[in-house]
């Protein structure tokens, strides 16, 4: 065979362009559409443009894209436009280190489904009103190191997903308190960082209510808090149950007492002036005979797959018991109906935690009287009262209700003082009256001899004379009238 037609005989067929064109779109970087771009580095669906200097998110990028890290560059602003086609397979973003300082609202609107974002060490100064609304599957948001002074009440709407949130070292200055309340903004919120920033107060007493697994990962250290006993109370019992957000942060946990200008412990306030602040009790419940209560089982594992509770006398409580007296709730807590005496003690829960189990106590104290029934003894300020309005009454009927000074009273052989306004004045008053007319209240017997007062005045209660009697009886000695007046004297009479 001659090598020509040797040669064409050993020759490839020849493609079809229709197989050259769907080769190519199997694979990844093949197409235009598909390629890498400039400055980065592809593998497979991850994308990596970190330190490349860029001033913008490098664009086309690929539909399969599912990795983009674009961080430490020079892109300060995120415009609506930097992902112009859908990309529904990217779930994480990296913007980090690049002076963003601005965020358009529709900025995400063709990630939708993004679960980590990273927006951390720029300088964003506001999060403007429903900014993150297009993100309904998001889990992850770092902001953290920005300059964020101003957070809208509606930036986090429609992250029903959320679980960390990031706001670490900014500027804010209240306590975005609707992020947690109750639960509605962001139900699967677990974690939120908010120190060191500017915070000066916090809810303490809505933020001792909150469970356990959210309190043990709600970050406020390093910053500058006023002194206060709940805040004290609110982190001791976190110390107490070991919540990673106060143990691992104990010398970063401080504040500003009352008048000084230099931070100390939070931790350290107990029995210390100015405050005095007291140990915190932990779960300790009070209720009077025939309440019913509830008794959480307020554990610091969200993911919980059992509990179960014994009570003070040692029995498992798994369901209803003592004719319903016991309900055992569907979210773990123990309900108490019609308190007696005997329900007192302390219960412990025990749950079955996806890392570790843990034991809870609750100490119930049960008063021997009903809340509203009349109790054993008297309260101690109405017996006070009590006390008091009984003494101003005996004075009063000291002052102004004196013997009967008659002659039915004190028998016909002693003739009464005459009756003169003076002596009614006497009473009230050490200044002398005028002369006034004698009565005759009780018979015919006049005072026959009225002596002089001071400065030849007449003394209306001057010293009767007393004929002269025989027998042992005439020695007695008729006493003084100016000894009424010494009792009514200037001196005050204090009770």
């Amino acid at each position: 065979m001659p090598p020509s037609r040797q040669c064409a005989a050993m020759r490839v067929p020849a493609v079809p362009p229709s197989l050259l064109l769907a080769l190519s779109l199997l694979s990844p970087w093949g197409s235009v559409a598909g390629s890498c771009p400039p400055r980065c580095v592809c593998a497979s669906n991850l994308l990596s443009c970190s330190q490349a200097n860029l001033s913008a998110v490098p664009a086309p990028l690929p539909r399969f894209t599912a990795v983009l890290d674009v961080s430490h560059n020079n892109v300060t602003r995120l415009r609506a436009d930097w992902a112009p086609a859908r990309l529904p397979h990217l779930h994480a973003l990296l913007l980090s280190h690049n002076g963003l300082a601005f965020v358009s609202t529709e900025a995400f609107a063709h990630v939708p489904r993004l679960r980590h974002l990273d927006l951390s060490s720029n300088r964003l100064r506001t999060l403007d009103e429903n900014l993150f609304s297009d993100l309904g599957e998001l889990e992850v948001l770092l902001l953290y190191n920005n300059e964020i002074s101003t957070v809208d009440r509606t930036a986090f709407e429609n992250l029903g997903r959320l679980r960390k949130l990031y706001l670490g070292q900014n500027r804010i200055a209240r306590f975005p308190l609707e992020l947690l309340r109750e639960g509605s903004r962001l139900p699967q919120l677990a974690l939120l960082d908010l120190s060191a920033n500017r915070l000066r107060a916090v809810p303490a007493g809505e933020l001792q209510a909150l469970p356990a697994w959210l309190r043990d990962r709600l970050y406020l250290h390093n910053n500058p808090l006023a002194c206060d006993c709940l805040l004290f109370q609110l982190l001791d019992r976190g110390r107490r149950r070991h919540l990673s957000a106060v143990e691992d942060f104990q010398d970063e946990l401080r504040c500003f007492p009352p008048g000084a200008t230099a931070l100390v412990k939070i931790l350290e306030l107990a029995g210390k002036p100015p405050l005095n602040c007291s140990k915190a009790r932990e779960a300790v419940l009070e209720a009077h005979l025939g309440d019913s209560v509830t008794l959480g089982c307020d554990s610091r594992w969200q993911g919980v797959r059992s509990r179960h509770w014994v009570t003070p006398g040692g029995e498992r409580v798994l369901g209803d018991g003592g004719n319903g007296s016991v309900v055992l709730l569907a979210n773990g807590s123990l309900q108490l109906r019609a308190l007696r005496p005997e329900d007192a003690g302390t219960y412990s829960c025990w749950v079955a935690g996806p890392l570790l189990n843990e034991t809870l106590y609750v100490e119930l104290l049960v008063h021997n009287f009903t809340l509203h029934g009349p109790h054993d003894t008297l309260n101690t300020a109405y017996t006070t009262l009590v006390g008091c309005i009984l003494s101003v009454v005996l004075v009063l009927i000291y002052l102004y209700l004196t013997p009967c000074r008659c002659c039915c009273c004190r028998g016909a052989e002693k003739p009464p003082a005459p009756r003169d306004d003076s002596i009614n004045s006497s009473v009230l008053s050490t200044t002398p009256n005028h002369a006034g007319g004698t009565g005759e209240p009780c018979g015919s017997h006049v005072a026959s001899g009225a002596g002089t007062g001071q400065n030849g005045r007449f003394k209306g209660g001057g010293t009767p004379s007393v004929p002269a009697r025989q027998g042992p009886k005439a020695q007695r000695k008729v006493s003084d009238p100016d000894s009424v007046s010494s009792v009514f004297s200037d001196t005050p009479i204090v009770v």
